[in-house]
């Protein structure tokens, strides 16, 4: 099984920032569990701040790219 799989809270941050990053509400998430449901947010919240500087498009994948991994 991959290791993405498994990582249901780094998929969660991921969902997260492209839903925030692509202008959805934050009241799209479709998670119900609470922690994994914060790493959406979290995820949400940097992909809207993102969004609001400017940084979309292949700019904004490469954002996604450096924040997952660190």
């Amino acid at each position: 099984m991959k290791r993405q799989k498994r990582d249901m809270h780094a998929r969660a941050f991921k969902r997260g920032y492209l839903a925030g990053v692509s202008g959805k509400s934050k009241d799209s998430c479709p998670l119900d569990h609470p922690e994994v449901r914060q790493e959406w947010l979290n995820g949400w919240r940097e992909g809207r701040q993102d969004n609001w500087e400017g940084m979309t498009g292949v700019s904004g994948i490469h954002r996604m790219a450096t924040v997952n991994s660190a």
